[in-house]
């Protein structure tokens, strides 16, 4: 009998890893045969990659439009090679914007979605829920108080907790990162996340330095800069943009020993605050979307917060610097606050350790993946058993 088709997509870094873990699940569970479009990390975890997520990866409403043909292309690759492999089951992984159009395409084909990794409607065009119920047999949220929104609106869904719960840690002291990397372990350090798409890498990077420029220049020291580069970047690219006598470490496919190892992480909203927070790391979150982009979002957005750790708390535990916020001097001010010290410490960042660990708490037990494994199986003889 020939293994079962199973269509997986995921359209960004962090979709792209946490597929990964699914594909492989999947593949413990069952005989299938994934293919779809994903990157680097689906690709090694032996996932057919149809369409590169490279292609159609952006974000913001005006960016979308220039990588329209793009999009339109790899849209019409995948339903055409649905089409001919027929898989009972498509797994969508978050990217609402091209996933919801997906589904509406192979629903009519008698292919199944799920959903994995739920889009963040109740923050952003909340009422696109009603897609949801309407082209999917089932959604797999990650946040705790998202079943109950999905739930209300009458999708049928299951929390199974953060897929980074269990997953998120540093294999290295910080003496050992920093003889590894050269850099002196009494300096205090800042790690830089600065995003994964090319679109975020042009709207922070000049931020970023100049912020960092005046950091050096107010803190003693000065703090030691650490640039986590995301997988698909070029860290040869990023380096230009920094000055040479700073002696900034530009480090690939060490992330988390990266977040370990520093003393404050300045890193751009999404996945990676939540990464970040579950190594109970002090950390400024940064944002900023061209300015027609920002204008034409902000009717739609439905939250009090932008950055995934202060929506699962409920509360500010993290500073946000977004869009007109997010400038050199305020990310210094900021940076400067939380690295001062004295010899009782510093209450700011004990208050926020304590906030880490409260959201910890809250994206529930490890075993995420392996949960949304188990319930992809079930659905899959669920409708075998069906025919």
């Amino acid at each position: 009998m020939p293994p079962i088709s199973l269509l997986l997509s995921a359209g960004e870094a962090s979709g792209d890893m946490y597929a990964a873990r699914l594909a492989t699940a999947l593949k413990q569970r069952l005989d299938v045969a994934i293919f779809g479009m994903g990157g680097p990390q689906m690709r090694a975890a032996g996932v057919e990659i149809i369409t590169d997520y490279s292609e159609v990866s952006v974000v913001g409403i005006t960016e979308v439009l220039k990588r329209l043909p793009s999009l339109v292309r790899a849209m019409r690759h995948l339903v055409d090679e649905a089409q001919r492999r027929k898989p009972p089951l498509a797994i969508l992984t978050d990217f609402p914007g091209f996933h919801l159009r997906l589904a509406r395409k192979l629903r009519p084909k008698g292919i199944l979605n799920v959903y994995y990794i739920c889009p963040q409607f109740w923050a952003w065009r909340p009422w696109r829920v009603n897609l949801v119920r309407r082209r999917f047999a089932e959604a797999l949220c990650i946040f705790p108080f998202e079943e109950k929104f999905y739930a209300d609106a009458g999708v049928p869904v299951t929390f199974i907790g953060h897929p980074l719960v269990g997953n998120v840690q540093a294999t290295l002291t910080r003496e050992i990162f920093c003889r590894k990397y050269g850099l002196q372990e009494s300096r205090r350090i800042i790690t830089v996340l600065p995003g994964s798409r090319r679109g975020e890498i042009s709207h922070h990077l000049p931020i970023l330095v100049e912020g960092l420029r005046e950091i050096r220049e107010h803190i003693p020291g000065p703090p030691q800069i650490v640039v986590a580069v995301a997988p698909g970047l070029d860290a040869a690219r990023l380096q230009k943009s920094f000055p040479a006598d700073w002696g900034a470490r530009f480090i690939a496919n060490d992330t988390y020993n990266a977040l370990g190892a520093a003393d404050l992480a300045i890193v751009s909203s999404g996945t990676a605050t939540v990464e970040t927070a579950l190594l109970g790391k002090p950390m400024i979150v940064v944002y900023r979307l061209s300015p027609l982009t920002a204008l034409l979002a902000k009717p739609l957005v439905r939250t009090k917060f932008f950055s995934m750790v202060n929506l699962i708390a409920g509360h500010a535990i993290v500073p946000e610097l977004i869009q007109d916020d997010f400038t050199p001097r305020r990310l210094a001010s900021e940076a400067e606050s939380l690295l001062s010290g004295s010899r009782g410490g510093n209450p700011r960042v004990s208050q926020m350790k304590r906030g880490l660990e409260e959201v910890r708490k809250l994206l529930g037990p490890p075993g995420a993946v392996e949960r949304a494994a188990d319930e992809i199986a079930r659905l899959l003889t669920a409708q075998s058993n069906a025919k």
